[in-house]
């Protein structure tokens, strides 16, 4: 089968590309920005790539049409699909159909941290011998590729593995679906690793997300299982709504609790009370020991030991942009980080000051998240940036002030709309032994090599 992607270069689209050519379909795709490293992966995979949304693309003549999210009515080459009574799908359903029908699925959802605890629980399951399949909104470290379809396990070569591990985004599904993703994929055990308020282009408030969260809890079997963030009252109200499968909790007072946390990053694991082991890695944070209990709850359904879950978890490598270290130069630092809703820069800020103790953090930050530029939660930046010595905003393309939502610590920040006066004003301040995290869920018009270049070149600051 031939399928034309529309929208292929997002993260979850591209997974999808790369799954349909291991199946072996013939794929070709569009995107309004073809550019690396997506265009680049893609194109390693033998996957053809058009720049645009040229109508003249009908002329491929594919026996289906998957259409990403970020299409909408208008687009050029959509509407000739329409007129034409083309066949189209959207990703979600073309996954859940030719993908996921039949398998173990295995679905983290959640506000904050699904990439690294997808990661984590598909490393677990690889470490057990399962050799699942996985869609992630990320690229981990320990398996090089966000998406590849399930593997043949050493201990049967007879069968594929029944296992499938998905991050299951709360966004909508489609222009034509405005169901949200995770409804979809109807998974025998779901992770439900927090729950706020975000995505505000889509969703009016809280409830409106916990309304899409119950829908994907009732589609959760009886003997699944649903391991949830006992610390959420959210995720209660989401429970409470009506659940037809057993519960598990992970968190303070619950099934799952992390004890005796070091300053390393390693911790003790109990489950209903008792010590289980001690994960031993180099992950810092709360939020990371609540990811891994997650982790170890879901793949136990799955069959996997729990001194297996805590062995494997020891080797996980993360994942790419979660506080990954772009270089040094001038003994100063320059991590990438994914952060862009205030809870996560917060959580991501402090797992830095965990790590780095008192060397200053000057926190680069790019309000560039739907949310974020419709500036909903721009009250909560001043808190979530608190413990960074030094803050720099970007605030191109944004439809409010950034100097303005940063008043109250408009002592340590400054605002720049220009790119490389913001990397000059970085450098110029920067020392020695400083930590420069740089937080965004885009590019930030390769922010990162650039500090670095300039850094290298920067004597000054010895």
């Amino acid at each position: 089968m031939h399928i034309h992607i529309l929208g292929i270069c997002g993260t979850f689209m591209g997974g999808i590309a790369v799954l349909a050519k291991q199946a072996g379909h013939r794929v070709t795709g569009c995107d309004a920005n073809v550019y690396p490293p997506m265009s680049t992966q893609l194109e390693a995979q033998g996957i053809e790539l058009i720049e645009g949304f040229a109508p003249e693309q009908t002329k491929l003549n594919p026996d289906i049409y998957v259409i990403g999210n970020v299409v909408s009515r208008g687009n050029p080459l959509m509407e000739e699909i329409l007129n034409r009574g083309l066949p189209y799908i959207s990703g979600p359903q073309w996954l859940a159909e030719n993908v996921l029908q039949g398998k173990w699925v295995l679905a983290v959802a959640g506000t904050h941290g699904k990439t690294t605890t997808s990661s984590m629980l598909a490393w677990i399951l690889e470490c057990a011998g399962l050799a699942p399949g996985f869609l992630i909104g990320g690229v981990p470290e320990n398996f090089g590729v966000s998406a590849r379809l399930p593997q043949t396990p050493v201990q049967d070569t007879k069968s594929v593995s029944p296992f499938f591990v998905i991050e299951a985004d709360e966004y909508d599904t489609a222009f034509f679906d405005k169901r949200s993703k995770f409804v979809h994929y109807r998974p025998r055990t779901a992770v439900l690793n927090n729950l706020e308020f975000d995505h505000a282009d889509i969703f009016e408030d809280l409830s409106a997300i916990e309304k899409q969260f119950h829908h994907l809890v009732r589609t959760v079997p009886q003997q699944g299982l649903v391991v949830a963030n006992g610390k959420e009252a959210s995720l209660q109200r989401v429970i409470d709504k009506g659940c037809w499968t057993p519960v598990e909790k992970f968190g303070t007072d619950a099934d799952w609790q992390a004890a005796n946390a070091y300053g390393d990053g390693s911790f003790d694991v109990l489950y209903q009370g008792k010590p289980q082991g001690r994960v031993a890695w180099c992950l810092l944070g709360e939020h990371n020991r609540m990811n891994a209990l997650a982790t170890i709850a879901a793949a136990r359904h799955a069959g996997v030991a729990i001194a297996t879950s805590i062995a494997a978890l020891t080797e996980f490598k993360n994942v790419k942009r979660r506080m990954e270290l772009r270089g040094v130069e001038n003994q100063i630092s320059v991590y990438d980080d994914f952060a862009h809703h205030p809870t996560a820069i917060e959580t991501t800020v402090a797992g830095l000051r965990a790590k780095v103790g008192k060397a200053r953090i000057l926190a680069v930050l790019e309000p560039r998240s739907n949310t974020m530029k419709l500036g909903v939660m721009k009250s909560a930046l001043p808190a979530s940036l608190q413990q960074a010595d030094l803050v720099f905003c970007y605030q191109a393309n944004l439809g409010w002030d950034a100097k303005e939502a940063l008043a109250p610590i408009a002592g340590k920040t400054q605002v720049h709309d220009d790119l490389q006066q913001l990397i000059d004003a970085i450098v110029s301040q920067a020392k020695a032994g400083d930590q420069v995290l740089v937080m965004s869920n885009g590019g930030f018009g390769g922010i990162h090599q650039k500090l670095l270049d300039a850094l290298k070149s920067n004597a000054s600051i010895f």
